[in-house]
């Protein structure tokens, strides 16, 4: 009897160390209770040194807390990726090279071209460890890149400088973020400056040549407003207020007759571009206009303006670019 009261009194104090070990183990439990950040609709937790929580517009995903291998869908938030640090490893391009401000830095950056479903083979070749892209872009296609890394859906947004947040909240960068915008800001301010001293009240128009045509840009659109409100070069006088951008014939051009033109080819290495332009500029009507005549034609890259109005990094580059223009019409 009392051999088998030891056994009971051992078999009891076993369960009870069990008991005690398996209360430790719940009470040292990370905390996956997510608390909103702003109103943006994207908040993280701490789950562990290696994981985060983040909440997306499917819900609250586990991420890396330092992901090495990212992927951003879309063709602008490479752009906004690497304005925060972060080179993705395959992207989605809509030139068949990368522009001059992004081309060293992506040197190893996969291309995928541009189409309505993501490049499911190559973005599973890649083996990233997280994937991120705005809703209006990805959202019928999360079920299979979720299937492939932890996949982050973004609000669609109106302006950038919103998206680049919702992205800096995502890797831990808000203030990162801010500073990029601030940065610009101060940038482009001082480029205004300059600018209304070099070119004051003469009037500008910013147009593209396109394959199907050529467009005007007013400034009430991302990459108009961003010649002529951000950087206060002026609208061509009858410029209709109610459209964002206007189709135009070559023989409606000189109507406008403004004292500088800001030219962009949609595309330098199509040959309906470069056809459609050779035929503008050799034309007499083009060459009677009052810019062409004192040589205040300003030829813009047109992947390098791609993404302009829509990108800090574009935006950057394009104030170098319209200084540089201007500057050197100036001397």
């Amino acid at each position: 009897m009392k051999r088998n009261g030891r056994l009971i009194v051992g078999i009891v104090i076993v369960l009870l160390l069990m008991l005690s070990t398996a209360c430790s183990d719940k009470n040292t439990e990370p905390n996956k209770t997510g608390t909103a950040s702003g109103d943006s609709g994207i908040s993280e937790t701490s789950v562990s040194n290696k994981q985060r929580v983040v909440k997306s517009l499917k819900g609250d995903i586990s991420i890396p807390s330092d992901p090495k291998r990212v992927i951003g869908l879309s063709v602008v938030y490479p752009e906004f990726l690497y304005a925060l640090g972060v080179t993705p490893v395959v992207v989605q391009n809509y030139h068949q090279e990368f522009p001059s401000y992004l081309k060293e830095a992506f040197k190893n950056t996969v291309k995928t071209g541009l189409a309505k479903t993501p490049n499911f083979e190559a973005i599973l070749a890649a083996e990233p460890d997280l994937i991120i892209a705005p809703s209006w872009w990805a959202d019928k296609d999360y079920d299979q890149l979720s299937k492939i890394a932890p996949t982050v859906l973004l609000p669609q947004r109106d302006d950038w400088r919103d998206e680049l947040r919702d992205i800096g909240e995502v890797f831990s960068k808000k203030d990162q973020a801010e500073k990029v915008i601030q940065d610009l800001q101060h940038k482009k301010a001082e480029a205004k400056e300059k600018l209304h001293a070099l070119v004051g009240d003469e009037t500008v128009m910013y147009m593209m040549v396109m394959g199907k045509g050529l467009v005007i840009y007013g400034e009430n659109i991302d990459r108009g407003s961003f010649i002529h409100k951000e950087l206060g070069l002026k609208l061509v006088k009858d410029y209709p207020q109610n459209e964002l951008s206007v189709s135009i014939s070559l023989e409606k051009i000189p109507e406008y007759n403004p004292d500088h033109i800001i030219l962009q080819l949609d595309d330098e290495a199509s040959e309906e571009v470069q056809k459609r332009y050779k035929e503008m500029i050799d034309s007499s009507l083009w060459k009677n206009m009052t810019a062409v005549k004192r040589n205040q034609v300003y030829i813009m890259g047109g992947k390098e303006w791609f993404s302009l109005g829509m990108s800090p990094l574009a935006d950057s580059n394009a104030v170098d670019d319209v200084l540089h223009a201007f500057e050197k019409k100036g001397k």
